[in-house]
């Protein structure tokens, strides 16, 4: 039995403290592994808070858009009118012109007969 006690003492000598070094590192990477999941929860976590922000951030350009296409629609409505009163006038002033222009015509026509 002292050449087997012998053996086992000699492993446990080279194998043990390999052990106790392979460990700590398992330790070490744990609590590394620990801190990257803590950092990644943190980082979702604020992804997550973005993403709620960029949503809310898009209702709200999505309703300015809408109420500035309620206003352009209104506009548009508004040059239309003002575009048919312009196109109005414009024909009262060239009736206006044939008018005045018939009425010189006609009094011309009156002095001829007159005479």
């Amino acid at each position: 039995m002292d050449v087997r006690e012998a053996v086992l003492s000699a492993m446990k000598e080279i194998i043990l403290p390999e052990l106790n070094v392979i460990k700590e590192k398992q330790i070490r990477m744990e609590e590394r592994l620990n801190s990257v999941d803590q950092r990644l929860a943190d980082i979702n976590a604020h992804l997550v808070d973005q993403s709620r922000r960029i949503d809310e951030t898009n209702k709200r350009i999505d309703s300015v858009r809408d109420e500035l296409l309620g206003r352009i629609d209104a506009i548009n409505t508004r040059l239309d009118r003002l575009y048919e009163v312009i196109v109005r006038r414009d024909e009262h002033r060239e009736l206006e012109s044939r008018v005045t222009y018939c009425e010189r015509k006609l009094a011309e026509i009156e002095n001829k007969l007159a005479a």
